[in-house]
Order: structure tokens, then sequence, then C-alpha cells
């Protein structure tokens, strides 16, 4: 499945909601947050929609962040039907999601998935 520009969370504010008011999972190599959408954008209202970021601290200089977000985005793209309808997901990287291997990474990414509860109809 391609990862669409629908699904890109972009907005600050929108962002900042997820991290303040969303819950957390723990992952090891990242961290995600998620939080149910209450009003849904125009384009497509049943999708998930994800943010990555990985800070220089964390993850360390250009080539590792651009690679740790790389690597997360596509672990978002190959499990998105993990991820429940009308989510928002913020993924923040740490030091271990640019160096494991990707099978790791993948498992840890859909027992993440498997924590986040359904949104309530």
């Amino acid at each position: 499945m391609r990862f669409r520009p629908e699904q890109h969370l972009r907005r600050p504010a929108e962002i900042r909601a997820v991290r303040e008011q969303g819950r957390r999972v723990d992952a090891r190599a990242f961290a995600l947050w998620w939080k149910a959408r209450e009003s849904a954008p125009l384009a497509d209202p049943a999708t998930a929609r994800v943010c990555v970021i990985a800070s220089t601290k964390s993850v360390g200089r250009a080539v590792r962040r651009n690679r740790a977000k790389r690597r997360l985005r596509e672990l978002f793209r190959q499990h998105q039907q993990s991820v429940p309808a009308r989510c928002d997901l913020v993924i923040v990287a740490r030091s271990g999601a640019a160096d494991w291997p990707m099978a790791e990474l993948q498992a840890r990414f859909a027992e993440a998935c498997t924590r986040i509860a359904p949104p309530a109809a």
C-alpha cells in the first residue's frame, strides 16, 4: 500500500495535541504516541495519519536521522492496516531506529499496534 499525502500529519497544533492528549506506547527503538481523531479531515475520514520525528540528540546527525525516519515511515506504510482508522500517530525515533534490523522494528511496530485501543464508535 502507498503512503498517501492525506496520511501525513503535518500541522504543529495537531502534532502537539497527539503528544499532549494522546497515549504513549514504548517500543524501545521508538515511542509511538496515538490519539483517536474526533473530527476527520476532508480528504479521507477513515485513514490513519502519521508524523515521524527524529531529533539530533536522540538519533544523531542528519544521515542517521533521515535513515531512522525513512525506516519508520516504511513500517507505517507496510502495517497501516494494523492501525485503527481515524487515529493519529506520532512516532518519535530513538537511536535504535537507525540501527536495529528491520525485522525487529517490524515486530515492535506490530506489537505496538496491537496495544492501540480502537477508537469508540
